[in-house]
């Protein structure tokens, strides 16, 4: 078991809608990253880390809950340019932009596509549980996510049968398509050629394209919009569309508009 710092909010960040495989347990969490298990433990200032391979798993957890990037000074820097920011981001204190492993992001979002998060996740664990590796973890069986060579392995048929409706044959095609390398050749480019790289394959728009990259890629100047996000843009700015809405952040908030749209996503969604 390995201690960390309990100065942020783990229940915002973890169930805020950006990852769809989690569970929850008494006092905490437990979440599948790309090749392990872990539960983490609220233990007052202390967030407790159990995992099935704990090598790295100090710098893994900091690096997959955003625990090193410096969001006070973001979120200083976002108020002095904008004060009506300031309610939302007090609401939103502590909460942290996941960096979730890439080729599963990419698949999950494809998934997510006019979906609902109930069917996302029964897909999304379907697809682990068939295709994954096992992992045996305090007295259950766990399992990961599916590798890209995993997947290349499967027909259509198997795609339709993970309850993915008209998604499996944009998935079946981005799997047969893809490469290793060219996943990693994302991080190569700026956030505008990343999103077309990623809007040539069919079934990725831009909204999912800019969930991948901001979840995923860590690229903070991405803006997905949804409902609750432009329903606040247009009681608060008079922004009506979605371009007055991305022309909007992208000139306001520069590299850190993808930081604003969540904190308007999650207090909008959850303020009472």
């Amino acid at each position: 078991m390995i201690k960390i710092k309990n100065d942020f909010n783990l229940n915002d960040t973890i169930t805020c809608g950006q990852i769809f495989r989690f569970e929850v347990i008494d006092n905490g969490y437990i979440l599948i990253l790309d090749d392990r298990v872990v539960r983490l433990e609220i233990d007052n200032d202390f967030i407790n880390i159990y995992s099935s391979n704990e090598e790295n798993i100090c710098s893994i957890i900091k690096s997959y809950l955003g625990l090193n990037i410096n969001y006070n000074e973001i979120n200083n820097s976002l108020m002095k340019n904008d004060i009506k920011l300031k309610e939302i981001i007090n609401y939103c204190n502590g909460f942290k932009i996941i960096n979730s492993p890439k080729f599963e992001t990419i698949i999950s979002y494809m998934i997510s596509s006019n979906n609902t998060v109930k069917n996302i996740q029964k897909s999304v664990n379907l697809m682990s549980e068939k295709y994954g590796k096992k992992i045996y973890f305090e007295g259950k069986n766990y399992f990961l996510f599916p590798n890209l060579e995993d997947l290349k392995k499967l027909n259509i048929e198997d795609f339709k049968n993970l309850k993915l409706g008209f998604r499996s044959k944009y998935i079946f095609d981005f799997v047969n398509n893809i490469k290793e390398e060219d996943i990693t050749y994302i991080d190569s480019l700026n956030t505008e050629k990343a999103l077309n790289y990623l809007m040539k394959y069919k079934g990725i728009g831009i909204k999912v394209a800019s969930c991948i990259l901001l979840f995923a890629f860590k690229r903070f100047d991405v803006f997905p919009i949804d409902t609750w996000v432009k329903k606040y843009m247009k009681e608060n700015y008079n922004l009506n569309s979605i371009k007055e809405i991305e022309d909007y952040t992208k000139n306001k908030y520069g590299n850190y508009s993808g930081i604003v749209i969540q904190y308007i996503y999650h207090s909008s969604r959850n303020k009472k």
